[in-house]
């Protein structure tokens, strides 16, 4: 029974992974895409106002004890750049990818890794596979693999997962190519002895010439992804083709 829910996991996942690329919210604008702009947004003002302050603070009075804890861990990791953005959302009254999910104990629990293409489309898959999979992200844009070696002991968290979607390319586009290797094969072996049944996700293509998110090219993303399909073939680790 247990190897046939993550089989259903695993199938749906892959599938639905895919598909929700066509509803992938955009980016904030000024989004840092590499670890120098995010270290250097770390240190201006967050765009916090103090009433938005108090009525998160009314907000986080009336939740659960793990509802508190996932907040604590997402004010500890979101980072100036994407607190403010959560904050408003949640004012709002938005749904978001970092919205905290209480799991239904009867359903396989699924974890997605990876930078603002997969907080675009975690939604859709959460919504796709609601009452089937339990569907998380980890709490962060989780960057270059530098990052991952850092903070992944955080993003997995105290729970087991039976899938977890991963991916580190765009952020590594200026990682020297031996050095993205070996973090890739250090951060393969961590994610493996979860126990979890792992599943790569290939590094997107780059935006068209001129548009604001174009700091990369095709060709860097064609190299990480080169890098990385090697090793995922030789540790039979499957694929979501999302640069296809």
């Amino acid at each position: 029974m247990k190897n046939s829910r993550k089989l259903q996991a695993i199938l749906l996942a892959g599938t639905l992974i895919h598909a929700s690329l066509s509803v992938c919210r955009a980016a904030p604008a000024g989004e840092p895409t590499n670890a120098k702009e995010a270290a250097k947004q770390q240190h201006q003002k967050p765009g916090i106002t103090p009433d938005l302050r108090e009525r998160e603070a009314r907000r986080k009075a009336a939740m659960t004890p793990e509802q508190l804890a996932w907040e604590q861990t997402l004010e500890a990791n979101l980072g100036n750049f994407y607190l403010p953005f959560y904050y408003k959302d949640m004012d709002a009254g938005h749904e978001t990818a970092w919205d905290y999910v209480k799991d239904d104990p009867a359903l396989p629990r699924m974890l997605i890794i990876g930078d603002s293409i997969s907080r675009g489309y975690t939604l859709a898959v959460r919504h796709a596979l609601a009452g089937k999979v339990n569907v998380h992200r980890a709490p962060a844009n989780c960057g270059p693999t530098t990052s991952g070696l850092k903070n992944l002991d955080v993003w997995l968290g105290q729970g087991k997962w039976d899938v977890i979607t991963w991916n580190f390319g765009i952020h590594d586009r200026q990682t020297d190519p031996e050095i993205y290797r070996k973090n890739l094969e250090t951060l393969w072996k961590r994610l493996q002895a979860t126990g979890a049944k792992l599943i790569w996700v290939r590094t997107t293509p780059a935006p068209p010439p001129g548009n604001l998110e174009s700091k990369f090219t095709d060709q860097q993303c064609e190299r990480v992804n080169a890098i990385a399909d090697a090793m995922m073939k030789t540790n039979g680790i499957p694929e979501v083709d999302l640069y296809a």
